[in-house]
């Protein structure tokens, strides 16, 4: 088993010590803030009863997964043997820069670092290490523990075994990587969600449906099938004779709407009244925090429900 710094210790960096950790890594946890670190341990625990619960931590107990993790006060120590860091710190790119400028400097000249980064380019904040073959970015789809699929970043400069042991790191730790075959803006996943979210915007904006019945379109309806299939695999399986008969068949319908599609509404301008006034209906801001629990306790539950039927099915 492998020895993964976690660096900068809140939500996100919880949640892949939580991953790691069931998979039988040793974990060691650092922040720059205590106060960051001080409540980890507690929160983490709390998270893990409700996995056990779910039969998702690999048929561990609670206190055998948690004390594989360790919250370490300096940044050396974190790093000392580490053969995987997974870095966490705020968006911003002077952080990022500074922050791997300290791991490559203390970590030792086999280890991986992958940023957590959602927005940032890996060549952004690696191109100035002398180890930068070894870095890259590692997204994840928050929380890692429920959602395996995790993009997997390069640099121009990451090297091919970087990739290679990173992909298969993840897979063992139980997460189902994309590994690009280059850098880009926005990644695999925020552009798929933005394209999603702009024409939600669009139609709610242009009088064309409510908040909620986009969200029912998502939710009883393409999100069944996107639960287990992809949308190259729907549209293979939605066409007798496949994937080019189905293009033969309805790319008609999409080049159509397709130039409608091009003009953007801002999220924040008037639209927003309206999502934000339905969604508090539907959700009075104060009752947010349970519902994020409600949220994340439904996602254990299709996550167990994914593993039982992919157990049955020889997925």
């Amino acid at each position: 088993m492998a020895n993964v710094a976690i660096v900068g210790s809140g939500f996100i960096g919880r949640a892949w010590a939580i991953s790691f950790a069931r998979a039988g890594h040793d974990v060691r946890m650092w922040d720059q803030s205590p106060a960051v670190t001080g409540g980890a341990r507690d929160y983490i625990e709390g998270v893990l009863g409700d996995l056990a619960t779910n039969d998702l931590l690999r048929g561990q107990a609670v206190d055998t997964v948690l004390a594989r993790i360790a919250i370490v006060a300096e940044l050396a120590e974190a790093l000392a043997g580490a053969t995987h860091v997974q870095e966490n710190t705020p968006e911003n790119l002077d952080v990022k820069r500074e922050v791997f400028s300290l791991i490559d400097r203390l970590a030792g000249p086999q280890t991986i670092v992958a940023s957590s980064t959602s927005a940032l380019l890996p060549s952004k904040f690696t191109d100035h290490l002398q180890g930068r073959h070894r870095c890259l970015v590692v997204h994840p789809i928050n929380p890692p523990y429920l959602i395996p699929a995790a993009e997997v970043v390069p640099a121009p400069w990451t090297s091919a075994e970087t990739l290679e042991k990173t992909r298969a790191f993840l897979i063992d730790a139980g997460h189902a990587p994309l590994v690009m075959k280059r850098e880009l803006e926005g990644f695999i996943m925020n552009r798929l969600q933005g394209a999603l979210l702009e024409e939600a915007f669009r139609l709610v904006a242009d009088g064309y449906a409510s908040v909620e019945d986009v969200d029912i379109g998502i939710r009883d309806g393409l999100a069944l099938r996107w639960s287990f299939m992809g949308p190259f695999e729907t549209i293979d399986l939605n066409a007798p004779g496949g994937v080019r008969d189905y293009v033969d068949r309805y790319q008609g319908i999409y080049s159509n709407i397709f130039p409608q599609m091009l003009r953007r509404v801002d999220w924040a301008g008037d639209v927003m009244k309206t999502v934000e006034a339905e969604r508090s209906k539907r959700l009075p801001r104060e009752n947010l925090g349970d519902r994020q629990v409600w949220r994340d306790r439904r996602l254990m539950a299709l996550a167990a429900h994914k593993k039982k039927s992919d157990q049955e099915f020889g997925q």
